[in-house]
């Protein structure tokens, strides 16, 4: 009973809190079938909150590894246009997207590197302009997890395939606040108390930042009229939404030429089926010159050589040491979890919302404001338990922000 009653709650979380549903708009949700129940509440929810239509689109990691181990190599330079143009004209009659992310982290392990490098840069060429609403918070938009087998053997692998999942269950409530009595709520408090730290930083005005743990040592330039974001978001019309649940990220844009240093990574990264672990990036002006990896340096080699903006950042968050997630003291080899247990950036494009008027930035005045641009965004873990950040002033004074692993104030 506990689980079912958890269930539903968690599925009404994530249709009015996470996309905010609004009467006559559309909602399309991407979901794996192994997800059904979740997706059937969340659809029943959408309707219930007054939705026009709600589309589904399924997805099976059985049928996804066939198509990457039989499908031609030629296949995967291709994106169907249909798709994108689905995408594209959702969002522009003002629709929503709530994406179920749970996906096997080792599904195309055994699957060339390259495959997935020519799809990921094909897909991210037909749905450039789709993205540009999500970038910009032009769309509602949110991302949750639901358990799989597979991804949650990955994650508890001495487990049976039964109490595996049920331990992810268990898990994800407890991190979405779902398990609580009153969720939407409950995340009501949790974005004030976000907003404060971020209110905190854009008062600031900090110039840059300054990483040191034992291993990483890195600075990261603010670019002019840069803004702290936190776990909600506002579309055009000015309606709230939440695009991670859960969140404990306070994010900001880099300046794309203004990284120095190197910095090391503290969780593995799970992208493009693979995993990523035990990887270090030093970055020149911005640029990364240097990497290493102990597992998966192909597919980080093939990530960053995306395209030029993937050979930067764009993207820096601040996640305390200690935050529910991480006191999970669980590596969920899925990124929503995993980067909001943990300070992180991301490879790529950075989002236009972090810096003043940035949705009215013509694309070819990006790099005089600072402002990365990329067919990718991939976030990656840096936070650690003895990492120091520092805030610096445009007049040298600099201020703790984080201390041993967690906000100083």
């Amino acid at each position: 009973m506990d689980f079912k009653r958890n269930l539903e709650k968690y599925a009404e979380l994530s249709v009015k809190t996470g996309i905010n549903v609004q009467p006559g708009e559309t909602l399309l949700v991407r979901s794996p079938i192994e997800c059904a129940d979740f997706t059937r509440a969340a659809v029943r929810y959408a309707y219930e909150c007054g939705a026009k239509r709600v589309h589904v689109e399924w997805s099976d990691d059985d049928c996804t590894l066939s198509t990457y181990k039989l499908a031609p190599s030629d296949s995967f330079n291709e994106y169907p246009q249909w798709q994108a143009d689905k995408y594209t004209s959702i969002a522009e009659e003002g629709g929503s997207f709530l994406t179920v992310s749970a996906t096997d982290p080792d599904l195309l392990k055994d699957v060339d590197p390259q495959r997935i490098a020519d799809f990921q840069k094909a897909s991210g060429k037909a749905l450039k302009k789709w993205r540009s609403y999500t970038l910009t918070d032009k769309c509602k938009w949110s991302i949750v997890s639901c358990p799989t087998e597979k991804w949650a053997q990955k994650v508890y692998p001495d487990e049976t395939p039964e109490n595996a999942v049920k331990m992810l269950w268990d898990a994800i409530f407890k991190c979405t606040r779902a398990d609580l009595e009153n969720p939407v709520e409950e995340w009501k408090k949790h974005n004030l108390s976000l907003k404060e730290k971020t209110d905190f930083l854009n008062n600031a005005d900090f110039k840059a930042l300054h990483f040191k743990s034992d291993k990483t040592d890195l600075e990261i330039k603010l670019p002019d009229g840069h803004i702290w974001q936190s776990g909600n978001a506002y579309d055009p019309s000015g309606v709230e939404f939440t695009p991670n649940i859960p969140t404990e990220e306070i994010y900001g844009m880099p300046h794309k030429f203004g990284v120095n240093g190197t910095v090391f990574s503290t969780k593995p990264l799970v992208f493009g089926g693979n995993i990523i672990d035990n990887f270090s990036i030093t970055f020149k002006d911005g640029k990364i010159i240097d990497f290493s990896a102990e597992k998966g340096f192909e597919t980080l080699k093939k990530l960053i050589e995306t395209d030029e903006g993937s050979h930067y950042i764009g993207e820096v968050a601040l996640v305390p040491f200690n935050s529910p997630i991480s006191d999970t003291n669980t590596v969920f080899f899925n990124t929503l979890f995993d980067e909001n247990a943990s300070c992180h950036l991301a490879i790529g494009a950075a989002y236009r919302t972090n810096i003043k008027d940035g949705e009215n930035i013509p694309d070819n005045m990006l790099d005089e404001k600072g402002v990365n641009d990329s067919m990718a965004h991939v976030d990656f873990m840096i936070g650690s338990s003895d990492m120091n950040i520092t805030g610096i002033k445009s007049d040298g004074e600099t201020v703790d922000i984080f201390i041993n692993g967690n906000w100083a104030f």
